[in-house]
Order: structure tokens, then C-alpha cells, then sequence
């Protein structure tokens, strides 16, 4: 059995939001970054081989943005988690392709894969609970 104190502040509004911030916050600093130093984007596309650049660095910040907006504002939540996810999992054989490399920085990536597919749990909750507290 939850605890009152536990169970009072799961169900206030802030909480959820909170939460909900925290999940996005990487992708709300990726993107700014990206729009302050959108050269260093580009670069950083490139290296990826990802080409042109300059098209992959805007739909990267407009996914990034988008999708977090969406999630912040518990809007057409299933699309922003979707989208976000989806990003997400890309990022794995693009950047971090580990089971190409040996070593440290092969278990490095790993971590970061399986990082990432964490947050993509984190998506796919915020969708459901979403969904539910339509529903409710």
C-alpha cells in the first residue's frame, strides 16, 4: 500500500508535469544547443554521414522541439512520445553503433544504447498514462 504523503503527491498536477519535464530535458537542451550553434550541428550530422547536414540538423531540432512540446503540454501525447522514441532508437545504429567497435569505447556505446532504450520506456509510459487519464 502507498504511503498518503506518496499517494497525494503522485496525483498532483505539478508532479505529472514535473515528470514530464525531466523526461524531456535532454531533448529541449539537444535542440537549443543545436539552434544556438547550428554550425556545430551541422558538423556534428556530418560526422554521423548524415547528409545534408543542414536537413538532418532542422528535422532533428524540430523533432526534438515538437515532440517535447507535446509531451510538456500532455497534447496529442502519443505523437511527441512516438516521435521522440522513435529518434531515439535511430540514434542507436547511427551514433551508437557499438557492436561495430572494440574495447572501452564498445562498452561505452552500449551503455548509451541501453540508456537510450530505457528512455524509450519512458516514452511509451508517458503515452499510456496520457491515454488513461483521458479515458478516466
Amino acid at each position: 500500500m502507498t504511503p498518503a504523503i506518496i499517494s497525494a503527491i503522485l496525483r498532483w498536477p505539478v508532479t505529472a508535469f514535473l515528470a514530464r519535464l525531466l523526461l524531456v530535458f535532454m531533448f529541449l537542451g539537444s535542440a537549443i544547443d543545436k539552434i544556438t550553434n547550428f554550425a556545430g550541428a551541422q558538423v556534428e550530422m556530418a560526422h554521423f554521414g548524415l547528409s545534408p547536414p543542414w536537413l538532418f540538423a532542422v528535422a532533428t531540432i524540430l523533432t526534438q522541439l515538437i515532440g517535447s512540446v507535446l509531451i510538456l503540454a500532455n497534447r496529442a501525447t502519443w505523437l511527441g512520445a512516438g516521435a521522440l522514441a522513435v529518434f531515439t532508437l535511430l540514434t542507436i545504429p547511427i551514433a551508437h553503433h557499438f557492436w561495430t567497435m572494440e574495447g572501452q569505447m564498445a562498452l561505452i556505446e552500449f551503455y548509451f544504447s541501453v540508456e537510450h532504450l530505457s528512455v524509450i520506456g519512458g516514452m511509451i509510459l508517458v503515452a499510456i498514462l496520457a491515454e488513461r487519464t483521458r479515458a478516466a
